[in-house]
């Protein structure tokens, strides 16, 4: 049986050779096309397997906390007021990227008004000093679980983000009770943070009421 081959790259002569005096030709290796795609696979194979850490805490992350902790102090100081008239003290401001936007605290029984509860307060004087009832830019800082009342009023402001200190079992509807900021049958909803200065807002509570049933004894 004859065999053809090329006895270098350069030549295109064959030759024929017998199967009694075959030379054994030099191997050739075989042509590897080298891709972009072959060398990323090549490096993903030889990569040690990573391992699944935690990411660390971002300066973002650092910043926003910290800001959380400061404009929440803010509605602890307007929470004061309503406790020397006599309101239970509840506090809110609503802040956006400029800074501070109002203030509320809690007035219904100064103002003997139902609706009197701080983030009512704060959204009024926030759309009046906007001059707009789409407050989407805004953030909402209250010391205590909004009621459903006020829940439905973030939603309808189409406030970005609620962050209140302490939970209220019996009236709140941002998680307690229900959580109407966050219901997907309506048409916005709002980020949550709760717990913040909690157990300073929890104990303001607490000290009004200890208060109040010392009067009545």
């Amino acid at each position: 049986m004859a065999r053809r081959c090329f006895l270098s790259p350069s030549s295109a002569t064959l030759c024929t050779m017998s199967k009694s005096s075959r030379v054994a030709a030099p191997r050739l290796e075989k042509k590897t096309t080298v891709t972009e795609d072959s060398v990323r696979k090549k490096n993903v194979a030889s990569r040690p397997e990573a391992k699944s850490e935690p990411l660390p805490a971002t300066p973002e992350d650092a910043v926003s906390t910290q800001d959380d902790d400061a404009w929440m102090h803010q509605a602890l100081l307007a929470a004061q007021k309503a406790e020397a008239a006599g309101d239970v003290p509840v506090g809110c401001v609503l802040v956006n990227d400029s800074g501070l936007v109002s203030v509320g605290f809690n007035v219904r029984e100064a103002a003997a008004d139902p609706t009197g509860h701080a983030e009512m307060i704060a959204l009024r004087e926030a759309s009046r000093k906007l001059a707009r009832w789409r407050l989407s830019d805004c953030t909402a800082y209250v010391t205590l679980e909004p009621c459903f009342m006020c829940a439905g009023a973030l939603v309808h402001a189409r406030i970005k983000r609620v962050v209140f200190a302490a939970a209220d079992p019996k009236t709140g509807a941002a998680g307690s009770l229900a959580n109407v900021l966050q219901d997907p049958r309506l048409n916005h909803r709002c980020e949550i943070t709760s717990g913040v200065l909690a157990l300073e807002a929890g104990e303001q509570l607490r000290r009004f009421f200890r208060a109040k049933r010392a009067a009545r004894s």
